[in-house]
C-alpha cells in the first residue's frame, strides 16, 4: 500500500477539492495545469467520453505543452486517431490502469470507468517524465471518479439552454461579486439591504444555472 509523505498528501487533497468544483472545460483546464500536474507532471490530456459499448463518443485535449495542429487533431480522432487502439488494449487488460508507449507523445497512462448505462469515460495521460510505476497507476485510480462527474457536469451544462441577459442591476451585482464583495458590502455601496442583494443573487443564480457565487462569476464571464 502506498503513504504518501505530507507534501503529497497535501497535494492530493487540493486536488480531489478542486475536482468538486469544476464545471467547465476551462476550470477542468485550470485544475489539470494546476493540481493535477502537481501530482501527476504531464504534457497533455485526453478526456475521452464513451458510449454505451465503451467505444469512444468525444475526445477533449487539454495540454500545456506546444501542439501540431494536425498533431492535435489526431489525438481528438475519436475513429482514425489512437485512442480506439488504446482504448481496446485497456479492455483487454481488464479496464485496468494501463501503462501506454505512445510514440511521439512519450510515456503514458490510461484508465476509465465504463461501460454504463449513461455512458462512461477514459482518461489518457500522455508525455510522462518515465514509465507509469504503482504510484501514477494508484493517483490516477483515486482521481478517477472526480474526472469523471467533471466531464458529465460539463457536458449536462453544455447542453443546457443559454442564461438570458442578466439585468442592469444584476450586472452591477455580479461586478461588485467578481471584486469579491460581501453581501452587505454590496448592499452599502448599492445603496439596498444585504437582504435584496441575497434576492438578487438567488435569481440569477437560478437564470445562469449555478448554484454558488464563484460558479455565477465563471458563468458570467464565459457568457
Amino acid at each position: 500500500m502506498l503513504s504518501p509523505n505530507v507534501r503529497e498528501q497535501e497535494y492530493l487533497l487540493h486536488a480531489l477539492d478542486g475536482a468538486h468544483a469544476i464545471a467547465s472545460q476551462r476550470e477542468l483546464f485550470l485544475w489539470s495545469q494546476g493540481a493535477l500536474q502537481a501530482l501527476l507532471p504531464h504534457g497533455v490530456l485526453l478526456c475521452v467520453q464513451l458510449d454505451e459499448q465503451g467505444r469512444a463518443r468525444k475526445v477533449e485535449c487539454l495540454h500545456g505543452t506546444v501542439l501540431a495542429p494536425s498533431e492535435r487533431a489526431l489525438l481528438c480522432d475519436g475513429v482514425q486517431g489512437p485512442v480506439p487502439a488504446w482504448l481496446r488494449q485497456w479492455q483487454q487488460a481488464g479496464a485496468q490502469p494501463l501503462g501506454l508507449q505512445a510514440g511521439a507523445m512519450g510515456h503514458g497512462l490510461l484508465h476509465g470507468c465504463g461501460p454504463l448505462a449513461a455512458g462512461g469515460s477514459a482518461f489518457v495521460l500522455l508525455d510522462l517524465p518515465a514509465a507509469a510505476g504503482f504510484r501514477e497507476t494508484w493517483l490516477l485510480q483515486l482521481l478517477l471518479p472526480y474526472l469523471h462527474l467533471a466531464i458529465q457536469r460539463i457536458a449536462t451544462a453544455a447542453m443546457a439552454p443559454a442564461p438570458r441577459a442578466v439585468s442592469p442591476r444584476q450586472a452591477e451585482i455580479l461586478q461588485w461579486l467578481r471584486e469579491g464583495k460581501s453581501n452587505e458590502e454590496i448592499g452599502r455601496l448599492l445603496g439596498i439591504s444585504g437582504l435584496t442583494v441575497k434576492n438578487h443573487l438567488q435569481r440569477l443564480y437560478r437564470q445562469l444555472g449555478v448554484n454558488n457565487r464563484a460558479h455565477a462569476v465563471a458563468r458570467s464571464t464565459a457568457g
